[in-house]
């Protein structure tokens, strides 16, 4: 079976749940990932499900009218400011077919860190859904470790860890660190690259290429092959938000290359 690739949210930021899915869908991809509970981000619109039945219903009919899956929905963060009332969100993306939802952890309070992603996994469970646990480079839990830590705390089956390319090369995360963690333990994968050299954390580089200036693969310095490697055979998310790529050649323009340059990586450097 080939690996699934599936285009992500913030690969084509602000675009309609509807026209991301059309465009995956022309673009070769498997499936979509939709940020379906809302960041709250100046200037970003939101698509929130549970509360436009007209958006639940244009989103259901392209994933059918593409052929297409909805693989996770995004984003349910832990962070001091905001409560884990995402029953409805889940329920939603549930019904629209997703099988995952992707969690990051924003505080570095580990106690309240566990508890609130225990909460997160309790109520992802009663839907069907898996939580797959970023680590950011910039947020509160930072590396492997802290994400293995809190999996080892939280004792919940459907918690995984997701790993995104960029910030585990920023993380300083190798692919031995990864090969050492049992294959299961671990969910999708965000894929992309960025330049090799790491940014201190109060650089404004640190937080512009992760939203805005990630690279096409095998065009910066991340070992994508080498953590590939190390990782089970997994579904790869493409999350590759580049602002001058997207003005430069369109949304979808963008999208296709990002999945004929992760193809074309795979092949040169026997990723499967």
């Amino acid at each position: 079976m080939e690996r699934l690739f599936s285009l992500a949210y913030l690969t084509i930021p602000g675009t309609h749940p509807a026209d991301q899915i059309r465009i995956a869908k022309e673009a070769g991809y498997d499936c979509v990932s939709l940020r379906t509970i809302p960041m709250y981000l100046a200037g970003e619109p939101e698509f929130i499900m549970e509360r436009d039945p007209d958006l639940f219903k244009a989103t259901k009919e392209a994933l059918k009218e593409y052929e297409m899956k909805l693989m996770d929905i995004e984003l349910a963060r832990v962070r001091e400011d905001l409560d884990t009332d995402f029953d409805a969100a889940f329920e939603k993306g549930a019904e629209l077919g997703a099988t995952d939802v992707l969690s990051s952890i924003w505080t570095k309070e580990k106690a309240f860190n566990v508890d609130r992603c225990g909460q997160i996994c309790e109520k992802a469970k009663k839907f069907g859904l898996t939580v797959n646990l970023e680590f950011v480079t910039f947020a509160g839990v930072t590396d492997l470790k802290g994400a293995v830590e809190i999996l080892d705390e939280v004792k919940a089956d459907n918690l995984k860890i997701m790993v995104d390319t960029v910030h585990a090369h920023r993380s300083y995360v190798t692919a031995a660190d990864l090969a050492a963690v049992p294959a299961e333990r671990y969910g999708f994968i965000h894929l992309c690259d960025c330049p090799g050299p790491v940014p201190a954390l109060d650089d404004p580089e640190m937080i512009r290429v992760a939203r805005e200036g990630r690279l096409y693969c095998g065009e910066g310095g991340a070992d994508i092959a080498g953590m590939l490697k190390a990782l089970p055979r997994n579904p790869c998310s493409i999350e590759l938000p580049n602002a001058a790529q997207v003005q430069k050649i369109g949304k979808a323009g963008h999208a296709g290359r990002c999945l004929e340059t992760a193809k074309a990586y795979f092949a040169a450097n026997g990723v499967d």
